[in-house]
């Protein structure tokens, strides 16, 4: 089979062996994968997690050629990854928050597999079915959805609330479908990427502001018409914090969706004296996948909003560029072709 293998400087598609599944594993022959902003963090070096070289993708649909005598999958089933590989016997697994793991492994991200593969094998119990009336590039964007949903989820209740989004990027303007699809009340984006502010603007934000601009906060809060009760930060840097944090002031949440790619400082003194809520969001779990699943089932997250381009397996070093360039959504790569 082939796969891809991303290292320093180059993108490779190699020959490899076809896995064998264990007892409790499937054999899932790739239909689909996603080009994640983490796997562009991961490709530059940058990434806090994932070293190179490393295997990607995460964001895979698939088919099930076969599993192990203890799997209990129907053969033929397409379905849906959930890359985070748990261990199940630590404290945060057995409270029913896997997602934070204390020996935590993620498929496609360092892990030994990923889904940019003709083959792989995974555990059983992190596949999903993939509904009959989503094709497969609805069904790619389950994994990257399921981020916003879960931190829109952390955040509470939404509804009627003053929120802020910084960063259209994948990410940022999935959070803000999500917030839609929940009813927030007024929302502004921020982006310096002009198209990206226009593609927020399209998919509901009330107001968009470049991220470059000298007074990012002042001009958020004067488009909320005061501060923000919760801001999305998906984009983790510095300044984004920054803005975050004077534009949630007094009293807000700051939702650190983003990946930070190094460490930022926290104007601490500012959150302990003005109440700000800092909570961060880890992915996400199984009832994050059946939300949303089900708004892209219901038409509220539209696929021809989000998948902007397809290449083959053969040029995933020309997805990885596309999705790079700041033209795109999401990017996906097709493992379909001979």
């Amino acid at each position: 089979m082939r796969r891809v293998v991303v290292y320093p400087g180059r993108i490779a598609v190699e020959t490899a062996d076809i896995p064998a599944p264990g007892p409790n594993e499937a054999l899932v022959r790739t239909l689909v994968a996603g080009v994640c902003g983490s796997d562009l963090h991961a490709a530059r070096g940058s990434h806090p997690f994932v070293p190179l070289p490393y295997r990607p993708g995460h964001e895979v649909v698939g088919v099930i050629e076969t599993a192990g005598s203890a799997a209990g999958l129907a053969l033929g089933q397409r379905v849906i990854v959930e890359p985070d590989l748990p261990c199940w016997a630590c404290k945060m697994c057995t409270t029913g928050r896997e997602n934070l793991c204390e020996n935590l492994q993620f498929f496609g991200c360092g892990y030994a597999q990923g889904g940019m593969a003709e083959y792989f094998t995974v555990a059983a119990n992190r596949l999903h079915p993939v509904p009959d009336v989503l094709d497969d590039h609805a069904a790619a964007l389950i994994e990257p959805l399921s981020t916003p949903v879960h931190a829109v989820r952390l955040a509470g209740d939404v509804a009627g609330r003053s929120v802020a989004v910084l960063g259209a990027g994948t990410i940022g303007l999935l959070t803000l479908v999500v917030l839609r699809a929940h009813g927030v009340g007024a929302v502004v984006s921020t982006d310096p990427n002009l198209a990206k502010r226009q593609r927020a603007a399209a998919l509901g934000a009330d107001a968009t502001i470049d991220a470059r601009s000298p007074d990012v906060t002042g001009q958020v809060r004067e488009a909320l018409g005061g501060s923000a009760d919760i801001v999305f930060d998906c984009v983790s840097v510095q300044s984004s914090l920054d803005q975050a944090i004077g534009i949630a002031d007094k009293g807000g949440t700051v939702m650190v969706v983003g990946v930070p790619a190094r460490e930022v400082t926290v104007a601490l003194p500012i959150v302990q004296d003005h109440q700000i809520r800092i909570q961060g969001s880890a992915t996400y779990l199984p009832p994050d996948y059946a939300e949303s699943a089900d708004l892209l089932r219901r038409g509220a997250v539209r696929t021809a909003d989000f998948v902007t381009a397809v290449r083959p397996l053969a040029q995933v070093a020309e997805a990885f560029e596309l999705a790079s360039s700041g033209q795109h959504v999401k990017v996906l790569v097709s493992a379909g072709e001979p």
